[in-house]
């Protein structure tokens, strides 16, 4: 018997028995679903944390108190930011907040040809109103410098930047990112320049309006309200916020000796012992997404080790199907056999059926998962995102299922015996 006549008979075979055929596939496919659905939707949480740091900028660093690390499962999937090595630092030596006076030390003795700026965390999630329109209580505000807006990569669609005056004096002014801007001012953002409007119930002149510098799921750099971090400092309670400091060099090869020098510079303002480790964390703004990165690889594990499970039992289902199937054309096969068919082609007829029905799974699993996948790249606003390496293996794998399955009934299929075949009711 031809291959092509295998392959014909076995499909018209599977094609004849549509429910055994469809719960086994539905098995199948849901394994493969859950498999390449998570492996696309963490493609696209990816792609968009890298978009997300790709806006803080390649030539910067960023220095904290503390280190980022990410923990999904047991705080809820919460980001975090611990030390990695807590139990092992000294007393003396142990993580406190970046204090107002440590950064400006730093800001002043910082001898690198590089730009430093000094930022505050201010209060996060207010509303921003004028006297028409305002906002979702989603807006941050930011305590900053001088600096601020070239070191993250800003720019002023009109207006002007903070002076050094500016924030020494705390002065109640502010500057709009592009989202805040076109919620209040919708015909046309620059007509809110010198106009008076409320940040969490609090009066401020708008000095500058920024360009729209874009945004991923995961950070949203247009929806900020920039003030000098004095004026923070004044309003609002910042016990026990740290200060971020920002080093941006003039090129990405210089960025590396210029971490060199800060660590340098830092050390004996946080009086850092000449044998203890640092008590600050400096990281590049692709160092912190690889974190979350990393941190989305243990769902990718999560993902292949359920595909794995359902695999296992769709491949035990598949061989009992399998073995009824071999047992309901007992009479068939020992027809075969007696006009001359061979154990081979018989073999192969029924290893043709179980890897056909694996591989029917595999391909609607695929086609579901990466739907569901890209769904959540939607919701994104990230491209649409194919896993080839995981697509292909999800092939291969359930072809081997299939094989595996369909390798026991098929041999007991071609050892039957023709007249013992026959005879059987």
């Amino acid at each position: 018997m031809l291959f092509s006549d295998s392959f014909s008979l076995a499909f018209r075979t599977i094609k004849s028995n549509k429910l055994r055929t469809g719960i086994t596939v539905t098995i199948i496919a849901l394994g493969i679903t859950a498999l390449i659905g998570i492996i696309t939707a963490i493609a696209s949480m990816n792609q968009s944390l890298k978009e997300s740091f790709a806006i803080m900028g390649a030539n910067s660093f960023f220095i904290h108190y503390r280190d980022w690390n990410v923990h999904i499962g047991d705080d809820g999937g919460q980001v975090k930011k611990t030390t990695k090595n807590a139990l092992k630092e000294k007393k003396s030596n142990a993580r406190r907040i970046i204090s107002y006076q440590e950064a400006k030390l730093f800001k002043e003795r910082y001898n690198f040809p590089a730009l430093v700026s000094i930022s505050l965390n201010g209060p996060q999630s207010v509303i921003v109103n004028n006297d028409k329109f305002k906002t979702n209580p989603n807006i941050s505000m930011d305590g900053v410098d001088e600096n601020y807006l070239a070191g993250s990569g800003y720019t002023l669609a009109g207006g002007r930047n903070l002076n050094k005056i500016d924030v020494e004096s705390g002065r109640s002014i502010c500057i709009l990112g592009n989202s805040v801007a076109k919620k209040l001012y919708p015909n046309n953002v620059l007509t809110g320049l010198d106009k008076i409007i409320n940040v969490a119930g609090i009066k401020y002149r708008v000095i500058g309006i920024l360009k729209d510098k874009g945004s991923s799921a995961f950070l949203n750099a247009d929806n900020v309200v920039l003030t000098p971090y004095n004026n923070v400092r004044r309003l609002f309670s910042t016990d026990g916020t740290s200060y971020n400091i920002g080093v941006m060099v003039n090129d990405v090869k210089d960025l590396d000796p210029a971490i060199g020098e800060a660590k340098g510079t830092f050390r004996p303002i946080r009086k850092v012992g000449f044998d203890e480790e640092n008590n600050f964390s400096i990281d590049k703004s692709d160092s912190i997404a690889e974190v979350f990165v990393n941190a989305l690889g243990s769902i990718t594990t999560a993902a292949a080790f359920i595909g794995l499970i359902t695999l296992i039992g769709a491949a035990i289902g598949l061989m009992n199907i399998m073995l009824v199937a071999v047992n309901e054309r007992t009479r068939e096969i020992g027809l075969i056999k007696a006009i001359g068919g061979t154990k081979k082609s018989i073999r192969a007829q029924f290893l043709l059926e179980s890897v056909l029905i694996s591989i029917l799974g595999a391909i609607l699993g695929i086609l579901l998962g990466v739907i569901i996948g890209n769904v959540v790249g939607i919701l994104l606003n990230t491209g649409f995102v194919i896993p080839w390496f995981w697509v292909v293996l999800g092939i291969v794998v359930c072809s081997a299922v299939g094989l595996f399955a369909g390798l026991y009934p098929a041999i007991k299929a071609a050892r039957l015996d023709p007249i013992v075949a026959l005879r059987y009711e």
